[in-house]
């Protein structure tokens, strides 16, 4: 691994190009904070990717796009007088140093739980009126789910075990389900949701990310159809044409390669 000297030569280098494209190239130098943003999402995605599959490798070159957004948008800042790099850095070691008391200060803490509260705690006396406030309103319905639960049981407004959240899970299945007999639309759409919730505050207390759970999924479903797609293809037969008997066998082969 690098010493630190070669490591902060390293980002004295970025900064360096950073400040040559940002002079010289017709590209970079149209860029604003609100043309890269876009870029910046699709980026963090692309890494999500990379630590999915942990190919770490490419985890490598992600992380690299996406420290020069930041070094991007720091210089961008300082051209207007308004921020640069070292600001960034600063107010993210400020922040950490506030945060963590029981390291900067004398607050004893037993567990990560301790630790939890306490930033949410640290969070409100620094203004924020809602311990809700620090989730992003754009952020994906499942992950702000997941957020938001996770913000509100760092003030202790959480169930105590997980067998009461299975229950709740349970409960929230039944209510849609009644819904479903019935058939009301609007009903049964927040009756799924509610499940969904529920499950999303399960996974929890099972210690399981619900984002990265569906994201496996999502890629053994697209691994196995595609499977199908190419074995139906040797046989010169199109997916609509076949029954789904005979598209089941190739599935059930699927299964074997991607579990």
């Amino acid at each position: 691994m690098n010493t630190r000297e070669q490591q902060l030569a390293a980002f004295d280098r970025l900064l360096t190009i950073m400040d040559e494209l940002r002079s010289q190239c017709p590209w970079d130098k149209k860029q604003t904070l609100q043309s890269l943003r876009h870029l910046t999402i699709e980026e963090t995605y692309e890494l999500g990717d990379a630590i999915l599959d942990n190919d770490l490798e490419e985890v490598k070159k992600e992380l690299g796009d996406v420290l020069l957004h930041i070094v991007f948008y720091s210089k961008i800042g300082s051209e207007t007088n308004d921020f640069d790099i070292a600001d960034v850095a600063n107010s993210i070691c400020d922040k950490l140093i506030t945060r963590h008391p029981h390291i900067y200060g004398d607050v004893n803490v037993e567990n990560e739980e301790d630790v939890k509260k306490n930033w949410e705690q640290i969070k409100l006396k620094e203004g924020k009126k809602s311990v809700l406030e620090g989730v992003p309103k754009s952020l994906p319905a499942l992950v702000k789910a997941n957020r938001i639960q996770d913000k509100v049981a760092g003030v202790g407004f959480d169930w105590e075990k997980p067998e009461q959240v299975w229950e709740k899970v349970q409960e929230e299945l039944a209510e849609l389900n009644e819904e479903i007999k019935k058939g009301n639309t609007d009903k049964i759409e927040s009756e799924f949701g509610d499940v969904l919730f529920s499950m999303i505050n399960y996974s929890r207390f099972i210690k399981v990310n619900p984002e990265n759970a569906l994201e496996r999924t999502n890629k053994k479903f697209i691994n196995r159809f595609q499977y199908l797609e190419k074995e139906a293809k040797k046989l010169g037969k199109e997916l609509h044409n076949m029954s789904l008997a005979e598209m089941d066998v190739f599935w059930n082969e699927s299964k074997k390669f991607y579990k």
